[in-house]
């Protein structure tokens, strides 16, 4: 049976699901069996791995990552529980891959006394597997409001007996206090969980915070396993937290600049990560109040976890405006899955799979109509560009049928059958295929089309040495030795 060690966070967003990648991969070119564990993920950003009964199942987009980095399969043990937040008040909670059902954040409260079964069990099946399991909990174990119902940190660590490193972004600021803080409020049973801390995201003289470190270990009693200096190697690596994208909304000096409006309920905003990395591409993301830039060769509508409750913020936001106007200009359109399915004429759920509403006007953009329906489809793709006749490799997540006339002219020809729909005159398409900007030839011929040159030559295989790099990063600045030895 494997060991353990879990990184926990003072708060959201503190880079948590970066580091475990990063530690998943200095363990593995040690030659370390090692594999990653998120019990309950919050993210509408997913991935297909390896279900339970050999078939295919969702699990966290930062798990497939991590899975990457151990140079293992993705596997739905690694995130038993993913919530997919479909408003402000209630998610779909998919379990071992599959959907488990709906439920407010109330009500998911009174379920995880059973979700923890599924969690323990896909954790003992994982150690079995592997000699280390490097484990992220979800947001803080601060939350102590929520603590006899946890599964996700303490809850866990305590029923797994897995030792915990706190880790704190100074980036944020007040990190100290933060730190502080949780060693404050935890009890003592959660408090003796934790070996000690990471400082993560220091930007300049790591020196200059010695005293800071030596501060938190009087407050605390905690050792330092190390400050980790700011990582521009992970703007490469898919980021699970739409929080991230607020910070995407200022444009850069790229020849063509990509919009995409940022939706209530944006999901799976990682298809848009090749195209960042592409030196002659700008892509902003437009949030919510904020007109979209009207210099704008494309506009992306990406991914949604509710397709009509977005159809109707977009409306809200004055952005189906902003997009005709845009149309009217010569601007070019695409849309990803949900995205997609906004651009026909109109959405309908006759059975309430979304929510409430049961119908909403599209963006009249393409001739098509969707019905959205119960069963999700959820698989690893094999597809050809239509256009281009290029091979590509993606993924498919979606609730809903699309079918009318601009369906005639696919995007793509996914296993044999047709997907997406492109206008007549070819600049409005799109389709429900996930990571297809991560298929090298077709983003070149897509990019030639728009008038600019592809400079990236292998986004997987950069993904792969922005993980080595930040493996080397760890090495240097923090004691992986001390953390590894730390696991029981």
């Amino acid at each position: 049976m494997g060991k353990a060690i879990m990184l926990q966070g003072t708060g959201s967003d503190v880079g948590k699901s970066v580091l475990v990648a990063g530690l998943c991969r200095v363990a593995a070119n040690r030659g370390v069996q090692v594999l990653p564990f998120k019990p309950q993920n919050m993210s509408n950003n997913a991935a297909v791995a390896i279900g339970l009964d050999g078939g295919q199942g969702e699990i966290g987009r930062a798990q497939w990552l991590q899975a990457m980095a151990c140079r293992a399969e993705p596997g739905v043990d690694m995130n038993p529980v993913l919530i997919k937040p479909e408003s402000d008040v209630g998610a779909q909670v998919v379990v071992h891959g599959k959907v488990f059902g709906k439920a407010s954040a109330r009500d998911y409260q009174g379920l995880k006394a059973h979700l923890l079964d599924a969690v323990m069990a896909s954790w003992e099946r994982l150690k079995a597997r592997a000699e280390l399991v490097i484990v992220e909990g979800a947001g803080s174990p601060a939350e102590i409001n929520l603590r006899d119902r946890d599964i996700a940190n303490m809850g866990f660590a305590t029923r797994a007996n897995a030792p915990v490193v706190l880790v704190g972004d100074i980036d944020r600021g007040g990190v100290i206090a933060a730190i502080a803080g949780t060693h404050l409020i935890l009890p003592d049973e959660d408090r003796r969980m934790i070996a000690g801390f990471l400082i993560n995201k220091f930007r300049g003289d790591l020196s200059l915070f010695d005293d800071g470190l030596a501060a938190i270990t009087r407050f605390t009693g905690w050792r330092s396993f190390g400050v980790v200096p700011w990582l521009r190697e992970a703007a490469l690596l898919p980021s699970e937290d739409a929080v991230v994208l607020e910070r995407s909304a200022m444009a850069g000096e790229g020849m063509l600049k990509i919009v995409v409006p940022m939706l209530p309920r944006i999901a799976n905003f990682d298809d848009l990560d090749p195209l960042k990395a592409e030196p002659e591409v700008d892509v902003v993301f437009a949030p919510p109040g904020r007109a979209l830039p009207a210099d704008a060769g494309l506009i992306v509508i990406p991914g949604s976890k509710a397709t009509i409750a977005d159809l109707s913020a977009l409306r809200e936001f004055g952005w189906d405006r902003d997009i005709a106007a845009h149309v009217a200009r010569g601007g070019h359109v695409f849309g990803i899955c949900g995205g997609y399915q906004m651009l026909g004429r109109v959405v309908t759920d006759p059975l309430g799979v979304e929510g409430v509403a049961r119908e909403a006007a599209g963006l009249g953009l393409l001739d098509f109509e969707t019905v959205i329906e119960p069963e999700k489809t959820v698989r690893v793709s094999q597809a050809r560009s239509v256009e281009f006749g290029t091979p590509m490799t993606g993924y498919e997540i979606h609730l809903g049928r699309t079918g009318g006339p601009d369906c005639g002219r696919p995007v793509l020809d996914i296993d044999g059958r047709p997907d997406g729909a492109t206008s007549a005159d070819g600049r409005i398409s799109g389709c429900y295929l996930h990571g297809l900007f991560s298929n090298d030839a077709f983003r070149a011929c897509f990019l030639q089309r728009l008038g600019v040159r592809s400079q990236l030559a292998d986004h997987r295989a950069a993904v792969d040495r922005s993980l080595d790099a930040i493996a080397a990063h760890l090495e240097t600045h923090v004691d992986v030795d001390a953390i590894f030895a730390t696991a029981r």
